[in-house]
């Protein structure tokens, strides 16, 4: 089985760079099978990790970062593959 933890964030105005760094720098343990880092237009970051687990499998994920770096509360979902 596998399972995708996505992880949001919009940094405050002109914090993108920091709050990408921040992201960057966060280490989970155990690591995930996969890990995907992204930015978006007006300072967004997406952390993508792939688990062998099971849907409701507890798993470590990104924390909240120091609350000057954010524009708003983190985003997080949880996803499933969809057979082909």
């Amino acid at each position: 089985m596998a399972v995708a933890l996505m992880w949001e964030a919009r940094a405050a105005a002109g914090r993108g760079g920091e709050l990408l760094a921040w992201a960057r720098a966060c280490a989970l343990d155990p690591a995930p099978v996969r890990r995907e880092t992204f930015t978006a237009p007006v300072d967004r970051v997406l952390v993508i990790t792939w688990w062998d687990a099971e849907f409701s499998a507890v798993l470590p994920e990104l924390p909240d970062p120091p609350g000057e770096l954010v524009h708003r509360d983190v985003h997080r979902w949880r996803f499933e593959p969809v057979p082909g």
